[in-house]
């Protein structure tokens, strides 16, 4: 008996129970809760044979920072998949790629499966979101080619609320927000403990300046939401930033406490730390005084967890850290040597960290210049890269150019031009 998946792909496994265990990560693992693990877990328990659940299991432990554990799980996927079954080999290829540090292959690997197996949705995920294997290209236009590949897919997905809600995000980050909120609210009542949905809706009112509206709905949402969940950290520096631009330093500081910094949330590395040092800029750019002991304790984690270049995302924010915390070898250590997708904007901006640390305005305006016309292959979203964008009219205030300031910024991002978190610009 050949038994199909939720989406209706052919699986190979005989187990009705294995079945419904992997369609369930699969759910829980496309609406970032808590859970996914442990579905696919019992899934491969149902059936050891089972090679697709094994390479679900891969990614959910990577999605947990278990690494060894996933590459465990992808090396037993690779063993079990079927020569002749071109789908679940092109699928655990994909997952083999990326968790052996291959994400150039692993991204031409899926590109190439979704054309004959667009509804994969666990292979064509990879590709989706700003995190992804798009996003984190490091080349010019990786936003239009994200748009460009949910677009391709959603005619595949109808009445899907994932889908759906990967491709408003799609449509929020290429500046179309009405279309973005329209779809997204469609996702979010399908679905509206979908995290995905969550997040991305408050993207979409980050960039429609809508403040209050995003700052109630996104506390109210997250207080249900299981702080071990890949997005809790996340979505609790939403919070935090919905409260630094809504002027309530209280409530900003709450939600880094509890969410957001190092020990206090079970996130991705990646994201305590861009997150953490981002809310803590942007709040010193506000005027809030931002204790030295919170850049040492992030600077070592940073330190930590990303002692090497490579990761450009977070090799800003890592040289960042080391900037505020006074760490000059280990700033120096990326603004030389940074190597990645987008190294050689890394070093620019590390510079300009340093410089801006050490009040040098001018120098930091030079080296922050250097990388403004192609910020986007740095990573992240609009709204995570604001800090550049943030930061850049923040030095040009403290040279004293607030026409030029408010200029850059109207052109640039006008969203944020009457509301500025940046000391003096109102």
């Amino acid at each position: 008996m050949v038994l199909a998946d939720g989406y209706g792909n052919s699986i190979a496994t005989a187990s009705h129970d294995a079945r419904d265990h992997y369609d369930r990560g699969v759910q829980v693992f496309l609406g970032a809760d808590y859970g996914a693990t442990q579905a696919f877990a019992d899934s491969v328990a149902a059936d050891p044979e089972f090679a697709l659940g094994y390479a679900g299991l891969a990614r959910a432990l990577m999605m947990e920072g278990r690494m060894p554990e996933a590459k465990e799980a992808i090396h037993r996927a690779q063993a079990l998949a079927n020569p002749a079954d071109d789908r679940e080999n092109s699928h655990v290829a994909a997952f083999a790629f990326l968790l052996s540090g291959q994400p150039q292959q692993a991204r031409k690997t899926i590109k190439n499966h979704v054309i004959d197996y667009p509804r994969d949705a666990m292979a064509a995920q990879l590709c989706t979101n700003v995190f992804g294997l798009i996003g984190f290209s490091g080349e010019v236009g990786r936003e239009a080619e994200l748009l460009a590949y949910t677009e391709a897919l959603l005619p595949h997905y109808k009445d899907d609320w994932w889908m759906m809600s990967m491709h408003a995000l799609s449509l929020c980050e290429t500046g179309q927000i009405a279309a973005s909120q329209a779809l997204m609210e469609k996702s979010l009542a399908m679905n509206p403990r979908n995290a995905n949905g969550a997040h991305f809706r408050a993207h979409a009112q980050y960039e429609a300046g809508e403040i209050t509206a995003g700052r109630s709905y996104l506390s109210g949402w997250i207080a249900e939401y299981d702080k071990r969940a890949v997005l809790h950290g996340h979505l609790s520096w939403h919070v935090a930033l919905w409260a630094l631009h809504d002027g309530d330093e209280e409530a900003m500081w709450t939600a880094v406490n509890s969410g957001v910094r190092p020990g206090n949330t079970e996130s991705l590395p990646i994201n305590v730390l861009t997150d953490t040092a981002a809310i803590l800029y942007r709040a010193e750019m506000a005027g809030i005084k931002v204790a030295p002991e919170r850049w040492k304790e992030l600077s070592e984690f940073a330190s930590k967890y990303f002692p090497a270049t490579g990761q450009s995302f977070a090799d800003i924010h890592a040289a960042l850290c080391h900037a505020m915390a006074g760490d000059g070898e280990r700033l120096a250590h990326i603004a030389e040597t940074a190597t990645g997708f987008a190294g050689d904007l890394v070093r620019p901006v590390a510079k300009g960290w340093g410089q801006i640390a050490r009040e040098n305005w001018s120098g930091a305006l030079q080296s922050l210049a250097e990388v403004m016309a192609t910020t986007e292959r740095l990573g992240g979203s609009r709204a995570q890269r604001d800090l550049i964008e943030l930061a850049y009219v923040n030095v040009l205030m403290k040279l004293g150019l607030k026409d030029e300031a408010q200029r850059t910024l109207r052109l640039r991002r006008p969203v944020l031009s009457n509301s500025t978190p940046v000391v003096g610009m109102h």
